[in-house]
């Protein structure tokens, strides 16, 4: 198969300072970003965010109110979309109806004059693995094969930068799930820059090299995914990636490299490293730690735990099995409502709601978040 490794004419994808600003309202804050050549970058976050209109401003579909977009080392922010080297893949896909499969995928070489098409489509049908669909309409393909359709249309043209604004949000479950796939090996296999647009965190982890989450116009957060999985600096990326527990505590003394924290009149230990707050002593923190984290132990058995983990008493208020794991909401002294995930290998049949359980943890899974910080946003969102 014929890829399209890219080395010679492309390069990272740079915005500085670039902002977008309609009347009084402001999208996109000024913003810094790179984009690594032959990364695959997703811009994350909730409708409103400003990452659509970012991707815009790449394309040339918006124009930037302040700053610039590099790609390489050509300026393009004041060149139009057709003579920006990207393509974008919007949500529609916006296939021609009345051509095939075959002359869709072509349309772009044959409006720049090239007449020997076939080997360069039937190359890129292979890649999206729809050789054998070449002669078929769009209306006879499903919504995963019209999106391939369109990636290939995209991608024929040779583009330094491929962008897609939520090209999977027309699709099922599970068909967007195998589109996930699909598109990271075509990204894989092709060497080019794909930034993708998706309100979608599991998505974004599954896909992306690195994710930028966007908030109220702004990055929250920049990194690979298991990076802010594991080590969210803010309460909106802990909450936006996934689930977590945030429990407030006040800071108490030190212990070598770890915090010692006062909750619900016991105690926890966080990893210095892993808290992005002020660590002042009786200075109030928000611990973190994702449910998976948990393991829950009936009260009576609490004589078993480990030394060294982090616990904390509740009783169970609901439990949901959910196949390959139950979901727990505890009731604690720590905290109203925790959750904890728990895989179904073996079922403590004692676990059911009522029961006073023992929840305990590793202290290296556990992270801190400034408390004060995240009550200050809240108010100043609401006065918005």
């Amino acid at each position: 198969m014929t890829t399209m490794k890219t080395t010679d004419n492309s390069g990272d994808v740079r915005l500085s300072g670039i902002s977008k600003t309609y009347g009084s309202f402001t999208a996109v804050h000024p913003l810094d970003l790179t984009v690594p050549q032959g990364s695959f970058f997703a811009l994350l976050g909730a409708s409103g965010c400003g990452k659509t209109t970012t991707l815009r401003m790449i394309a040339g579909l918006e124009e930037p109110s302040s700053g610039t977009v590099r790609l390489g080392d050509q300026d393009v922010t004041a060149l139009p979309p057709y003579k920006r080297p990207v393509n974008t893949v919007f949500q529609s896909y916006a296939l021609f109806p009345h051509l095939d499969v075959f002359e869709n995928v072509a349309f772009g070489l044959r409006r720049r004059g090239i007449k020997s098409v076939k080997k360069q489509v039937e190359d890129m049908l292979e890649l999206v693995q729809l050789g054998e669909q070449a002669r078929k309409k769009p209306h006879q393909l499903s919504g995963g094969q019209q999106q391939r359709v369109a990636v290939a249309r995209a991608l024929i043209n040779h583009p330094q930068v491929l962008l897609l604004d939520e090209p999977l949000g027309a699709l099922d479950l599970k068909l967007r799930r195998q589109m996930q796939l699909e598109l990271k090996r075509i990204q894989t296999e092709v060497g080019i820059t794909f930034v993708h647009v998706t309100h979608d965190q599991e998505e974004a982890m599954t896909m992306a090299d690195t994710v930028a989450v966007m908030n109220a116009g702004r990055v929250e957060q920049l990194g690979a995914p298991t990076d802010l999985y594991e080590n969210p600096q803010t309460t909106f990326v802990a909450n936006f990636l996934g689930t977590s527990n945030l429990i407030e505590a006040e800071v108490g003394t030190r212990s070598g490299d770890d915090i010692v924290l006062e909750a619900g009149g016991g105690k926890l230990v966080l990893p210095a490293a892993r808290c992005s707050a002020p660590t002042t002593a009786g200075g109030r923190l928000l611990v973190g730690v994702r449910p998976e984290k948990i393991s829950l132990t009936h009260a009576d058995d609490a004589g078993e735990i480990p030394e060294g983990r982090n616990r904390v008493t509740g009783r169970i208020a609901d439990a949901s099995f959910i196949g390959v794991s139950t979901q727990y909401v505890i009731d604690s002294p720590v905290c109203p409502e925790l959750d904890v995930y728990v895989q179904n290998i073996e079922r403590d049949s004692r676990l059911v709601p009522g029961a006073e359980v023992v929840l305990h943890w590793n202290p290296a899974h556990t992270f801190g978040l400034d408390a004060a910080q995240d009550i200050d946003a809240g108010l100043e969102e609401e006065a918005a």
